[in-house]
């Protein structure tokens, strides 16, 4: 069986997946591929919250999480969210299977220090759902939330982070980041931006004390290096298209690819 294959959908992203992205996912499921999908939401969180009169909060490019926002947050990625991507998938010719980190406590957490609220840092990721739902023939589609140990508590998590941690914890080859742009850009003398194509651990810290990786970049960056840390080959951050997807899973280069070593092979 060939090695797992973790691609992560930002929310920012969601409405703009073509159906051909959802046919690619089915064909490379049918050819034997594993993937897990981990998706974000936050397009559709900051809607909700305008809906019932809440002023969304972000610090450093992750969401501070009131109790009331928590309740949106969990209502809008294990709802519609969740079933949306599954449907799609599922008009696609794939088989998928939603779930959330609470579920089977996939992801424990713990509250973070940091000033935002319900928001969790994950102390564990634990395989037994996403394993047995692949191993049914399905693609796993987990919603980022996570769950105290003592199951009291429901922590909301950055999807980026969750997918690093799902797939350092799968020993997964490659975790896929799907976004809005193509990936980390890098500003030009004449004003314009290149794409990096291939980056490691240093040059990643580099660029945030250069300010060229900023906002939301950071955490999805933060979390490719943690899952590089605990023994993910690689990670990929690219535009969520079909050509892309089928590309990176097949081992070529797109996006901005980030190793542990630049010299290490893609």
């Amino acid at each position: 069986m060939q090695g797992i294959v973790v691609i992560k959908c930002g929310g920012s992203t969601m409405d703009q997946l073509p159906h051909e992205f959802f046919g690619a996912i089915a064909k490379l499921q049918e050819e034997g591929k594993q993937l897990v999908i981990v998706h974000g939401g936050g397009p559709a969180i900051n809607s909700m919250l305008d809906q019932v009169k809440i002023t969304p909060e972000f610090v450093n490019g992750l969401r501070v999480t009131c109790e009331d926002t928590l309740r949106v947050v969990e209502m809008v990625l294990c709802g519609s969210i969740n079933k949306a991507l599954v449907r799609r998938l599922t008009q696609a010719g794939a088989k998928a299977w939603g779930v959330s980190g609470i579920d089977g406590q996939t992801l424990l957490a713990e509250k973070t220090a940091k000033p935002l609220g319900w928001v969790g840092e994950i102390t564990k990721a634990d395989t037994t759902i996403p394993k047995a739902i692949l191993e049914q023939g399905f693609v796993p589609v987990i919603a980022p939330l996570a769950v105290s140990a003592d199951a009291t508590q429901t922590y909301n998590i950055n999807a980026d982070v969750a997918a690093g941690a799902i797939a350092a914890a799968l020993s997964a080859e490659k975790l896929i980041m799907v976004t809005d742009v193509p990936g980390i850009m890098r500003p030009q003398a004449d004003g314009t931006k290149e794409i990096v194509e291939q980056t490691s651990a240093g040059e990643i810290k580099e660029m945030i004390a250069a300010e060229i990786i900023t906002g939301g970049m950071i955490p999805k960056v933060q979390a490719a290096l943690d899952a590089l840390d605990q023994g993910v080959q690689q990670v990929v951050i690219c535009r969520g298209n079909a050509s892309d997807l089928v590309a990176v899973c097949n081992g070529e280069a797109v996006g901005t690819t980030v190793k542990m070593n630049v010299n290490q092979a893609i």
